[in-house]
């Protein structure tokens, strides 16, 4: 379980938690649901944050299990008051830091940086052209990881997950939600710049040719790729193994060098 800051008025900010851990971000008072508010300094912080994460595991180790939670329940938040001497005008200088749980039973990303990635090369102020985006829950860590100074570019092709893709934008204006196609990455060359990393979760048989062509048109030399791939999505019948040695010699093809690999077993299916 990973967690992700939000500051900077509710909008980034802030490095990247450690496996199993949680990193701390600047201000932020947007509200949320099932998010709660509580004084205290770090230790009480670092307190809460351990129940929640306790809680949250188990409650989902019962979902891996066939117990489905209600929605509700998907997005866990808290926030912690700081106190951090007086202001000129005498009154007390208090910020808060909002921490939200980064759930790796419904973010294949977090389940990669549990699982052991070493590198996903998202950090603060990097640039992010993120592929099948879906309703933007993945996509709002990403923003936060990035922080102000960051962008991400957040393609996704169903109108309907689209609606709430762009609704999550309208918190965070580092998003910049993008309704096409990804593969016909010319559409939007008008909106996306140059990016340090792809994330792709795209799920579809083609996935690899959908990577090379946004790569080749908006990814810089020297630039990262995540990719996840769903071995049923692309072929059924044959052996996982085998789907995955075809996707990354596909990748090889495209002039990409494959870095490392992981293997989401379950729970972590998603």
């Amino acid at each position: 379980m990973a967690y992700t800051p939000r500051g900077g008025g509710g909008r980034g900010g802030g490095d990247r938690g450690g496996r199993g851990g949680f990193s701390r971000g600047g201000g932020g008072d947007r509200g949320g649901r099932g998010g709660f508010s509580r004084g205290g300094g770090r230790a009480e912080a670092e307190l809460e944050v351990a129940e929640v994460l306790q809680e949250a595991v188990a409650e989902h180790q019962e979902e891996a299990e066939g117990v489905e939670l209600e929605p509700e329940e998907a997005q866990r938040q808290l926030f912690v008051e700081n106190s951090g001497g007086l202001n000129e005008d005498g009154t007390p200088n208090v910020t808060k830091t909002e921490y939200r749980v980064w759930n790796p039973f419904r973010s294949k990303l977090a389940a990669g940086v549990l699982g052991g990635l070493d590198e996903i090369f998202i950090k603060p102020g990097s640039k992010v052209l993120y592929l099948g985006a879906a309703s933007g829950t993945s996509v709002s860590h990403v923003a936060d990881i990035v922080g102000p100074t960051g962008t991400v570019f957040a393609v996704e092709f169903s109108h309907r997950s689209g609606r709430d893709l762009i609704n999550m934008a309208t918190h965070r204006t580092n998003v910049i939600p993008i309704i096409e196609d990804a593969r016909h990455p010319l559409r939007y060359r008008m909106l996306v710049s140059m990016v340090d990393v792809i994330f792709a979760d795209v799920a579809q048989p083609d996935q690899a040719r959908i990577v090379g062509l946004n790569a080749h048109l908006f990814l810089k030399i020297g630039g990262g790729v995540v990719i996840s791939i769903k071995a049923n999505c692309i072929d059924s019948t044959a052996p996982a193994e085998q789907v995955f040695a075809r996707e990354v010699q596909k990748l090889r093809d495209e002039r990409m060098k494959p870095l490392e690999q992981l293997t989401l077993g379950k729970p972590f299916a998603i």
